[in-house]
């Protein structure tokens, strides 16, 4: 799996190791209040059964999911968190995006554009790269789980809009609706589905190929995901998985 995906399925497993810290409970515990604002029924609100799938799949306690979802419902107290995403352009004008949650908007606003322009970035207003992204439910699977036949015929029997990826693992494309319709047929077919999520798509990517404007590309993304705040980054790059894995290991 090349470019954005492959760095995507690196950062999963280092969320897994994170975890082990606590240090993605605090992230999941916001995106599972965010969520389930717009309703506290999971298999009703795709967005929050998402983020239920994610905190079980780090072994965070039924107890703690249950919590995040009443103070988010407003059925308990709870901080007063916001949601804001923010735009910029990486080095080689790779379009970035991040998804954040906040209780307070200076100090994570002035802790993103640190980032940027410590990195040879610059932040964007708002809706300068939305544009070059599509809102899509993603779900990833493991190369393992079967051929590039197999799995887009099974992909698009059940309404997908498109597979991507090689042997080393596959993602498929929903409209944000489907998502759960998809990852229930993919998995009654046998296939174990590592995460599903909604996610910002890019419509188009840049390929990245000096080693230099790499290395700076990636050390941003870290960076913006390592904040405190920060709930996912969206970038549209492309990159051999040569250069990928040189840099990430």
């Amino acid at each position: 799996m090349s470019g954005h995906s492959k760095w995507a399925t690196i950062r999963r497993k280092k969320e897994k190791i994170d975890a082990a810290r606590g240090k993605v409970f605090t992230k999941l515990i916001r995106e599972l209040q965010i969520a389930a604002r717009d309703g506290s029924d999971p298999n009703a609100n795709p967005r929050l059964r998402s983020a239920v799938d994610a905190a079980k799949a780090v072994n965070m306690p039924a107890a703690n999911i249950e919590r995040a979802i009443k103070k988010g419902a407003g059925e308990s107290d709870g901080a007063a968190y916001e949601e804001v995403t923010y735009e910029g352009y990486g080095p080689g004008g790779v379009a970035v995006m991040i998804e954040c949650v906040t209780d307070n908007r200076n100090r994570t606003v002035g802790e993103v554009r640190h980032c940027f322009t410590k990195r040879n970035g610059t932040m964007a207003e708002a809706g300068a790269v939305a544009w070059m992204f599509d809102r899509l439910g993603r779900l990833t699977l493991d190369g393992a789980q079967g051929s590039e036949d197999e799995i887009m015929e099974i992909a698009l029997e059940s309404g997908a809009r498109d597979v991507k990826g090689d042997s080393d693992g596959w993602e498929i494309l929903t409209d944000p609706e489907n998502l759960y319709k998809v990852k229930s047929a993919v998995e009654g077919h046998g296939k174990q589905v590592e995460s599903a999520e909604l996610a910002y798509v890019p419509k188009n990517t840049i390929k990245v190929e000096d080693a230099s404007q790499a290395k700076s590309l990636l050390g941003l993304v870290e960076a913006l995901e390592e904040l405190d705040d920060t709930q996912q980054v969206h970038a549209n790059f492309e990159m051999d998985d040569s250069l990928m894995e040189s840099i990430a290991g």
